[in-house]
């Protein structure tokens, strides 16, 4: 068996690839491995269930309630709460285990089960892999013990959570957002109810799109994905900004009041400056991946703050993060991780605290973004090549180092093997669109002659 656990928990078409059969099954063996931890010992345990509004997720949602419960573990089920507003909750009411039923952005068939440790931290990677092993000698049919009468887990909703969560939302805002018009695109997805709460709470004049989820119709044509709608309505509503989610609210795109894309890159730039300022950016550094934009380094070297990158996923920005005690990080897409408020990237958070900024200052979204220029950016898919000797090839080296020369520092290349697919990833940024395009269509033809 292939390893189940992905960058993100597992994921796949739901009642196909992650059927209910799998799901009970791998909370069990959750249950376990916990157990064996000792992560349980000297009390009863409990775990925080929550959901995006997928349809998959009813069915699948029963059946983590069902295994953990035969587990012998007690569940407090939330319902519909965006990822970070399960691990938030898995933390602030002491749970020994959060689950979340998300695909994040993917499309309705898909569905995915997250875990989250005590504390509301992602699982490490060695538990997971002991939770494959468990699951898979479960399913073949190795017994284990079974609790009877009063040993087995107890289920109740915990309405209270989305109120709870909205107010540590609020509660960490340096300033409230009164006079701001915010138009708020939920992806019809998990934050539907917890976003345009949260923006009202602080002060905000809220208009939302995308926010009547039916089980059917997450990310379709709206959220962090599509933002051509949030676009035309914040120009048509005449709105400050507008925030844009996925469909389980783990990452925000803005768009500014004359409808342009404010990507995640330059999100970071305007909290890290905003972080600096409240004296609470740690060590004066920021961490983001080595897909970042050039135009993100430049600024922040200019700015005088430290660049951090890492591995691509923004599970390797936050292991750094977590080692080295920085506070901000976060990837272009608009994963943004505030490590003091969140452990994990919030969507929701990171649109409240851009929009306190806008507030505070009395500036624009497009004004306070122009801290950094984005550099045009291409990016080219090389097939059917072999990715493994990226790194080794001195053809493709001496290629390399001659585009690199050519773009000088006002240039950047890329080159990464894809870790699903026999490709390899040709990335150039460059001052002039044009050079960009023509220094990646040399590099991908070099990957072709060097690795084909």
């Amino acid at each position: 068996m292939g390893r189940l656990f992905g960058t993100d928990g597992v994921r796949g078409v739901a009642n196909a690839d992650l059927t209910a059969e799998m799901t009970l099954g791998l909370s069990v063996a959750a249950a376990h491995v916990l157990a064996e931890a000792g992560t349980f010992e000297g009390h009863r345990p409990t775990a925080v269930v929550g959901r995006d509004p997928r349809a998959s997720g009813e069915f699948l949602e029963a059946a983590v309630v069902a295994g953990l419960a035969s587990a012998g573990v007690d569940v407090l089920r939330v319902g519909v709460l965006p990822t970070p507003a399960v691990a938030y909750l898995t933390g602030a009411l002491g749970a020994d285990l959060g689950v979340m039923l998300s695909a994040s952005h993917n499309a309705m068939p898909d569905n995915g089960i997250k875990f989250f440790a005590r504390g509301g931290h992602k699982l490490a990677d060695e538990l997971e892999d002991r939770i494959e092993s468990v699951y898979e000698e479960h399913r073949t049919g190795a017994p284990w013990d079974r609790p009877t009468g009063a040993g087995v887990g107890r289920v109740r909703d915990y309405e209270e959570g989305l109120d709870k969560y909205v107010a540590h939302l609020v509660g960490v805002l340096p300033n409230r957002l009164d006079g701001l018009k915010i138009v708020l695109d939920e992806a019809h997805g998990a934050a539907a109810k917890v976003s345009p709460e949260a923006f009202t709470r602080a002060g905000a004049e809220v208009v939302t799109i995308g926010a009547d989820p039916d089980g059917l119709n997450i990310n379709d044509g709206c959220g962090s994905t599509h933002l051509d709608q949030l676009k035309a309505a914040v120009v048509e509503h005449g709105a400050a900004l507008g925030i844009a989610h996925d469909g389980d609210a783990d990452r925000c795109l803005a768009v500014d009041h004359t409808g342009a894309e404010v990507d995640g890159d330059q999100i970071l730039a305007v909290l890290a400056l905003a972080m600096r300022e409240r004296s609470v950016l740690r060590s004066d550094t920021v961490v983001a991946t080595v897909m970042s934009n050039l135009g993100f380094k430049l600024a922040m070297e200019r700015e005088g703050i430290r660049l951090v990158q890492t591995a691509v996923g923004d599970r390797y920005v936050l292991e750094e993060m977590k080692e080295k005690d920085y506070a901000l990080g976060g990837e272009q897409s608009g994963h943004v991780i505030v490590l003091d408020h969140a452990t994990t990237g919030d969507g929701t958070l990171t649109g409240l605290l851009l929009a306190a900024r806008v507030a505070g200052t009395g500036r624009t979204l497009r004004d306070l973004a122009s801290v950094m220029q984005r550099l045009p950016q291409v990016l080219v898919n090389v097939p059917d090549v072999d990715r493994s000797r990226v790194g080794t090839s001195a053809e493709l080296a001496t290629a390399v180092t001659e585009a690199e020369r050519e773009l000088g520092e006002t240039g950047r290349v890329l080159l990464r093997p894809s870790g699903t697919e026999p490709l390899v990833r040709v990335m150039v940024e460059a001052a002039d669109i044009d050079q960009a395009h023509s220094v990646a269509s040399r590099l991908a033809d070099a990957v072709k002659s060097a690795l084909g």
